[in-house]
């Protein structure tokens, strides 16, 4: 990897970092965003296609007008695969629209409505199946053949095609939950049911909330207020327990797998069926997330048969990705994990025996499967730049590996059934989208479309992509920065610092406008420098990169961010006395560290949702990334937030969603507790009924809140 010092600007044409890359303020329009367009301003995105192929046939579909349009690929002209009218028709309903979608497979369209599921034969224009949803049922999951099965309440049900449901559990302890995910949706769960390939057998994960305590959330939508309690598993206190389940339709009967590998408070994730349907793999990971244990269970019994691979990390393992056999030989699969050579890399293994085969990946970035046929497997990756995203394919046998996208940007691929073709849809810094349709072996069949800029009338500030060395000097951190509009390089300008900083993210890549927000473009029309950079802790620079905040969140964060400050300083048309500084959640305690360990540098912050002590904060993303508060106190210690409320100099506004039931309300109350006890003054502005963040139209209430308190302060 070629580093750049602290300034360097880039161009990112195909991987060349070498000149400036600079979006130019727009000329020709001198429209201004309002505080609406700034938040919800949709239509200030560029046109796409929301493109589905059809199943397994190479057939794109989506809406136009009242029309489902199928494209066979490599053909000139699309056709009419079902009007409205006859979709109404079929659903005895009066649409003005077409509703979301999905394929079941190459002929059967599936939508959901008023509590039943349709499945559709496109090819006769018939209903194949109307699956009745019992009310409340939710993660409606298909057998892709006549059998769903779905949660209700806290229990698992199947119904068949003749509407008759069944009961797979029936628990009647609130604290035992059934077929939804578990762990608060880390190490990559993103759901809690899991049928088999034959569709014979329903895998599904039991959560035994009983030892977890309960942390109160207030609904004042009733005279009197409503108390809703969470379960909420702090870092170092008693967690959930979680099970994995095996029914057997034909007998009604079901098992549990035998996993007793770190006791009751393990992780079990990447749930991954055998082709044959005859056992099940399963990630385990030990509650202080430092080793981990890819295990094979016999489905039938539960038995536990083999541990085929083990990961160890004195910091973290974090699993994230099933096992994936190969299509055209089951006696292989591939394993993803950035464990083993320090990114994100497939590994080639044996059924068998676990045995490491080769990598597949054999480069120096993060990379992520997405498809594979007889030959290929085709994968995503940072290769080219860490704000870059390109599709390759690597042939199994050779190792030879092919980029198939050339233009420079972030690159979404969806491959079709067979692998034959991908669809290409991609934007970078000046480029809004443009989505192509492509053959497997990177040759262009069709341009779909090209969306025009539909930003054109406004009068934008100059958007830069650039990198600043890390406080380590090792790695290149990615910024953005906007000039405020109509630039004047006389003036000295307040600056905005948006922050997030935090794992699993990344602010800044090579779209269209550089992943900008509206309202980073709205301070910049009111005469603000907007500066925001990913640094070390945040995605897509492999594992050093990612687990150097491991410890003691916060500070190489800040370290790194300090240096974003020492560029912003010698801009000749920086205020150095008038800098402020913005983020939620993550980039909520990210504001306040700054703004209390630099109060010499920081005048002005808005906090949102912040993070104040660790320890109040969910086991499994606080545990990961701190440990338990029994084994670094020090840590935990030295990044709260609640002694640095003495610190605090500058001003301070927090707000706060009054149900957030992620970063819990002890956090931010706490903190103003703590000011209050050192009389120092801070700004507090709950948002009543808000979770996590606060959405909808809220919202602009919300950022012109935060707007107003930088015209007030900063300006």
């Amino acid at each position: 990897m070629t580093f750049m010092g602290v300034g360097t600007i880039m161009n990112l044409t195909a991987g060349n970092l070498s000149e400036d890359r600079t979006d130019q303020p727009q000329t020709g329009g001198g429209k201004v965003l309002t505080m609406e367009e700034a938040v919800l301003g949709y239509q200030l995105y560029p046109k796409n296609l929301y493109i589905q192929w059809q199943g397994d046939r190479n057939v794109l579909t989506y809406p136009e007008g009242t029309n489902l349009m199928g494209e066979v690929a490599g053909k000139e002209k699309p056709e009419v695969l079902m009007t409205l009218a006859e979709l109404n028709r079929l659903l005895e309903a009066d649409l003005k629209g077409w509703p979301q979608y999905e394929w079941k497979d190459g002929r059967t369209l599936v939508i959901m409505r008023q509590g039943k599921r349709y499945e559709i034969d496109t090819d006769k224009k018939v209903l194949a199946y109307v699956f009745p949803i019992a009310k409340g049922a939710q993660n409606v999951t298909s057998n892709g053949q006549e059998l769903l099965a779905y949660t209700k309440a806290n229990n698992l049900y199947y119904v068949d095609a003749n509407g008759n449901e069944f009961a797979v559990t029936s628990d009647e302890d609130p604290n035992i939950v059934n077929g939804q995910t578990v762990s608060r949706n880390e190490f990559g769960i993103n759901g809690g049911i899991f049928w088999s390939p034959d569709g014979k057998q329903l895998a599904f994960y039991r959560k035994d909330e009983s030892q977890v305590g309960t942390f109160p959330l207030l609904d004042i939508n009733s005279r009197m207020g409503t108390l809703r309690e969470i379960k909420y598993p702090m870092a170092g206190m008693k967690s959930e327990q979680i099970s994995l389940g095996v029914y057997q339709v034909a007998s009604g009967k079901t098992v549990f797998l035998d996993v007793d590998d770190f006791g009751r408070e393990q992780y079990l994730t990447n749930i991954a069926w055998s082709p044959a349907s005859d056992y099940i793999y399963v990630q385990v990971l030990d509650r202080a997330q430092k080793h981990m244990k890819l295990n094979q269970y016999s489905a039938k019994t539960g038995e536990f048969v083999k541990t085929l691979l083990e990961e160890q990390n004195e910091r973290y393992i974090e699993p994230l990705t099933p096992i994936v056999f190969l299509k055209n030989d089951p006696s292989r699969f591939i394993y993803r994990t950035n464990n083993r050579d320090g990114y994100f890399s497939l590994y080639l293994c044996e059924a068998a025996t676990g045995k490491v085969l080769k990598r597949l990946t054999d480069v120096n970035a993060d990379v992520e499967m997405v498809g594979q046929d007889d030959k290929f497997v085709y994968y995503t990756s940072a290769e080219v730049s860490p704000v870059d995203n390109h599709l390759f394919r690597v042939e199994v046998k050779s190792g030879k590996k092919t980029r198939l996208t050339q233009a420079e940007g972030w690159h979404k691929v969806t491959m079709s059934g067979d692998m034959k073709y991908f669809v290409d849809n991609y934007s970078s810094l000046k480029v809004p989208r443009v989505i192509l349709l492509v053959q497997n072996d990177g040759k262009k069949v069709k341009e779909l479309l090209k969306a025009e800029d539909p930003t054109k009338d406004y009068n934008f500030g100059e958007i830069t992509l650039g990198t600043v060395k890390s406080a380590d000097g090792k790695f290149n951190n990615y910024y953005r920065l906007i000039k405020p509009m109509n630039f004047d390089a006389s003036r000295k300008y307040p600056v905005i610092v948006y922050v997030y900083g935090g794992p699993h993210s990344q602010m800044v890549k090579n779209t269209w406008q550089a992943e900008m927000r509206r309202w980073e473009m709205y301070m910049a029309q009111h005469g603000y420098v907007v500066f925001v950079m990913d640094n070390r802790g945040t995605s897509n620079q492999g594992a050093e990169f990612e687990k150097a905040i491991h410890g003691q969140c916060g500070q190489a964060e800040m370290a790194d961010q300090m240096e974003g400050i020492k560029l912003l300083k010698s801009l000749p048309y920086v205020d150095a006395d008038r800098i402020g500084v913005h983020g939620w959640s993550y980039g909520g305690f990210m504001t306040i560290s700054l703004l209390t360990n630099h109060p010499d540098v920081f005048k002005v912050a808005v906090a949102g949702g912040p993070v104040i002590d660790w320890k109040w904060y969910e086991v499994m993303y606080g545990e990961r990334y701190m440990d338990s508060p029994h084994t670094n106190p020090e840590g935990y210690a030295k990044v709260s937030l609640i002694h640095k409320a003495r610190d605090l100099k500058g001003k301070l506004l927090i707000c706060q969603g009054a149900i957030d039931n992620t970063v819990v309300w002890e956090h931010s109350l706490s903190f103003i507790r703590e000011c209050i006890k050192n009389n120092i003054q801070v700004d507090y502005f709950p948002y009543p009924c808000a979770e996590p963040n606060v959405m909808g139209k809220d919202r602009i209430h919300l950022m012109q809140k935060v707007t107003d308190y930088f015209e007030d302060y900063l300006k």
